[in-house]
């Protein structure tokens, strides 16, 4: 009996509770989630996906949250991140906007997309009353002004 409570005794003095955290899992995991949100963040921007032209023109400054109209590659329309025909745009942005007819609108347009469809949206938006519509581009550096002929 006296052995077994000398085994205990050196038992528990060689093993004793750690009282130490170690973040090295916490650090590992907040690193990958920095990294997902990092990757994540840029592609909630906006729900369609357009491929939109470059200009050198300084950003547009406002206060209110402007509605964004986009135009596809395929020629669609879309408010915000739902599809919309163009006879159905007026009646949508009226009920969307209510009575702020100052509301800004800003008309995200594929590069590639015909001008006239473009133009089309605006003139539509235009005819309806809303008096500021701007167009999106991206900021780019490497756009050179073409010399005339």
């Amino acid at each position: 009996m006296g052995a077994s409570v000398g085994f205990r005794q050196a038992h528990s003095r060689r093993f004793r509770p750690v009282a130490e955290i170690n973040v090295t899992p916490m650090v590992d995991v907040m690193l990958v989630l920095l990294v997902i949100f990092m990757v994540t963040a840029p592609l909630l921007t906006a729900g369609v996906q357009v491929d939109l032209p470059k200009t050198d023109a300084a950003p547009i400054k406002g206060d209110d949250q402007p509605i964004s109209v986009t135009v596809d590659a395929k020629g669609g329309v879309w408010i915000q991140e739902t599809a919309i025909e163009l006879d159905a745009l007026v009646p949508k942005m009226q009920a969307i906007i209510g009575q702020k007819p100052d509301t800004r609108i800003f008309i995200r347009a594929d590069k590639g997309i015909n001008y006239g469809r473009v133009m089309e949206v605006m003139g539509t938006l235009g005819s309806a009353g809303f008096t500021k519509v701007a167009l999106v581009t991206e900021a780019g550096t490497d756009v050179k002004p073409k010399k005339g002929r």
